[in-house]
């Protein structure tokens, strides 16, 4: 009995929700877009931006972390692949789209006092 009664009155609202304006069931979609617009596409794209420009100005002597956690300082540049030095008598090459950051300054100094030694 009870659902019967609440299947009737879910049947008069449906019936009554239906002659709106056909436009004003779309704004909720269109906030829904604009938040995840603002909130997250845009500042994902900015962020991209940065690191591709941080990519293209790369040179010989910067350090840098690689993706796979190595902290080193760039000897060589050839087109797409670096020269990385890691360590005395250890240089590897790394295609420059594995480049994650610049190496923050407490890194730069840890590194330059180790090359010193």
């Amino acid at each position: 009995m009870f659902f019967t009664e609440m299947a009737y009155a879910m049947g008069q609202a449906g019936g009554q929700a239906g002659q709106g304006n056909p436009l004003a069931a779309f704004v909720p979609l269109l906030l829904m877009f604009a938040i995840f617009y603002f909130l997250l596409i845009r500042p994902q794209q900015k962020k991209a931006k940065e690191h591709q420009k941080m990519l293209a100005n790369l040179k010989k002597g910067d350090y840098i972390l690689t993706n796979g956690g190595f902290y080193g300082r760039i000897t060589g540049i050839e087109g797409e692949v670096l020269t990385v030095k890691l360590a005395d008598n250890v240089q590897v090459k790394v295609n420059r789209g594995y480049i994650a950051s610049l190496a923050e300054s407490g890194q730069k100094e840890k590194q330059k006092g180790k090359e010193k030694k």
